[in-house]
């Protein structure tokens, strides 16, 4: 559960940064547009991946207790 939440968070800063390279994208590069883009989203489907492991791995009736 732990990195779920620390992916979670590296998600949130991503987000931040993101919206600041979207805020000023006049002036930037659409390569390094689409390449902040790409990041984020392997970063979207890491978390997606963690937070499926980790349900996986937990016994059955432990599901609704973990959260």
């Amino acid at each position: 559960m732990l990195k779920v939440k620390l992916a979670m968070a590296i998600i949130g800063i991503s987000s931040i940064h993101l919206l600041a390279t979207f805020i000023k994208a006049r002036s930037m590069d659409g390569e390094t547009i689409l390449w902040q883009i790409l990041l984020h989203l392997t970063f979207v489907v890491s978390a997606v991946a963690l937070a499926y492991i980790d349900r996986l791995t937990l016994p059955a009736g432990k599901h609704a207790a973990a959260h």
